[in-house]
């Protein structure tokens, strides 16, 4: 898993107030397509939102490191039902303080 300064955070929460969740987490949790797809979409975006369906907070907060294991990205921000990771591409687009 990536770690973040506080001032990288702070840079890619103010990267993402533009955007839309790319991924939805139903019922059904993290499936194997919820992870593929949530790979296609780093590898497409480098800094994602994600909206988790649950009302459960744990659950929530258990998603998210499961997937910053599982994909190498680093957790940036859980606020409501809304997640927030990023990874670097090979050629990143975003520039990091």
């Amino acid at each position: 898993m990536l770690v973040l300064t506080v001032e990288q955070r702070k840079y890619l929460k103010s990267q993402a107030h533009a955007l839309k969740p790319v991924v939805m987490i139903g019922s059904q949790g993290l499936s194997e397509a919820v992870i593929k797809e949530t790979e296609c979409a780093l590898a497409a975006h480098e800094l994602i939102k994600i909206r988790v369906l649950g009302d459960d907070r744990e659950t929530r907060e258990a998603h998210l490191a499961q997937l910053c294991e599982l994909l190498s990205a680093a957790p940036v921000l859980h606020i409501g039902k809304l997640l927030l990771i990023y990874r670097p591409a090979k050629i990143p687009k975003l520039r990091l303080p």
